[in-house]
């Protein structure tokens, strides 16, 4: 009697516990701020008026000065000596990837539409002779298409990727394997390298995402020698250069014209509570440009969609640190807080990076860096943490989850090297504990290339509800986090646990 007694006291007792804590989650801000201000800040980052956000173009700075203004309204202050909430970045932006052809017999492949450039610098070879050779690659194993191929003066003709990435879609690697081989293709003597992209990715795709203009951070660092002449083109003239009769080729390339221009990241800090831990900072970021419009067709109707919204990738993002922004000013936690939403992510996680290298905190004093990006969801009974077991910090964001009636999971899709994709890699390659916290998806299916870096990723597409519970849980974990006695870390063996112990002298 007296056990079932003693059984019914701890069973009332977890239930009042569960009760309190459910209590005490609804009067969070997080928990109370009407869903109409998450959808309003999506609505607005994501409008046409924005003409998707493509870094340093005036819809771009329009997204900033917005976050900046929000920031002051929820009463976060610029970092220590700065006057105001940017961080200015210069960059060099060209507005083509260069122009020319390169002619095989009667064939002529156009730069910007058969072939995109991959290096600066002019050239005019005429009628030169060129070796097709598989992969134009080498390395420690003891391949190397090199070893009985005399190239010095010609153009080396190759396949894409490497013998093992070849069919892989991590085109991170491939395209470290692509800088390398131009080096191998210069220190044999060659003059240029084609390289065909035989990747399983549409030829249009990558036309439209690398075969404009681009971005490169402006620094005053001297300026590198212009790379071997190399250019990535088509596959399907790839079997002309494989087996024609002629083996010598022309390549034209002019190269494209610079101009500087600016973009900031935005940067609010709040100071925690506790006095006792508010000398620890916690980072919480979002990047908020995007990959800006394409020219009108002329052969489509005057109403044609040319704007790359970006709803999901990464209104979603902004929204959620709009919503932390405010509910952390209202119902301030233990540590403090640097909300950073960063520029130039997708050109290649400049923002980031220039912070991470240029900090406005010292890095030392940031414990955990909580970044929120994602191309998107198929599955909205969940959200998706990529690294959510590579730091100590999983229960928090489990239980911030469940708060909201969600289940969070792990990386789905390995293969696509999500982790090392986004912001949060500029500050894990630092030491700090860095995982990206997305939209829930299962792996990477049509309903994900639907609006993954497409036209149709449009607010009117989102599911608003499942959207407001997305920002909420995110608040809460990271709240979570910051509350917690003690400071994240890596789990042992982590690839990034080395640098943590660096940083912070473990």
């Amino acid at each position: 009697m007296k056990k079932l007694f003693l059984s019914f006291i701890a069973s009332l007792f977890l239930t009042f516990l569960g009760f309190a804590q459910t209590a005490a989650l609804k009067t969070l801000p997080e928990y109370t701020l009407p869903a109409a201000e998450t959808e309003a800040h999506l609505r607005f980052i994501a409008s046409d008026e924005l003409q998707g956000r493509y870094t340093g173009d005036p819809g771009s700075r329009v997204a900033a000065r917005y976050i900046a203004e929000q920031f002051r309204l929820f009463g976060l202050t610029p970092a220590a000596g700065q006057p105001n909430y940017f961080q200015n970045i210069v960059f060099s932006k060209t507005e083509n990837r260069g122009s020319g052809k390169l002619i095989l017999g009667t064939d002529t492949l156009k730069i910007g539409k058969d072939a995109i450039l991959a290096s600066e610098g002019g050239v005019d070879l005429q009628n030169t002779p060129y070796v097709f050779l598989p992969y134009g690659w080498s390395d420690s194993t003891g391949y190397n298409d090199y070893k009985n191929a005399d190239v010095k003066g010609k153009i080396v003709v190759v396949r894409w990727g490497t013998p093992d990435t070849a069919t892989a879609r991590n085109m991170r690697a491939q395209n470290q394997a692509s800088r390398q081989k131009e080096k191998l293709a210069k220190d044999a003597g060659a003059v240029a390298l084609v390289e065909f992209f035989t990747a399983p990715v549409a030829w249009s795709r990558i036309v439209r995402n690398f075969g404009r203009g681009g971005l490169t951070i402006k620094d005053d660092a001297p300026k590198e020698a212009a790379g071997l002449p190399h250019c990535i083109a088509d596959s399907q003239f790839m079997h002309k250069f494989m087996n024609a009769g002629v083996r010598t080729a022309s390549l034209q390339i002019v190269p494209p014209v610079e101009r500087l221009i600016n973009s900031p990241n935005v940067v609010g800090v709040l100071e925690g509570s506790d006095p006792a831990l508010k000398g620890q900072y916690i980072i919480l970021s979002a990047h908020y440009d995007h990959l800006g419009m394409i020219p009108k067709d002329p052969k489509k109707p005057d109403d044609q969609d040319t704007i790359f919204n970006g709803a999901r990738d990464n209104g979603f993002g902004c929204s959620a640190l709009l919503l932390a922004a405010k509910s952390f000013s209202i119902k301030r936690p233990r540590r403090s807080v640097v909300f950073i939403s960063f520029t130039g992510e997708e050109e290649g996680l400049f923002g980031s990076a220039y912070y991470a290298d240029h900090p406005l905190l010292p890095l030392n004093q940031c414990v955990y860096a909580f970044d929120t990006d994602g191309a998107g969801y198929n599955d909205t009974t969940v959200v998706t943490t990529i690294g959510l077991n590579r730091t100590d910090c999983q229960t928090e964001i489990e239980k911030a989850a469940a708060a909201f009636g969600l289940k969070v999971i792990d990386d789905p899709a390995p293969e696509q090297n999500l982790f090392d994709r986004s912001d949060n890699v500029s500050f894990a390659r630092k030491g700090i504990p860095s995982p990206d916290f997305a939209p829930g998806f299962t792996k990477f299916d049509g309903d994900i290339l639907k609006y993954y870096h497409q036209l149709g990723d449009e607010a009117e597409s989102v599911n608003f509800s499942y959207f407001h519970r997305y920002c909420q849980t995110y608040v809460y974990a990271a709240r979570l986090i910051a509350n917690r006695d003690q400071r994240p870390q890596w789990r042992a063996g982590d690839k990034y646990e080395k640098a943590y112990k660096a940083l912070y002298g473990k």
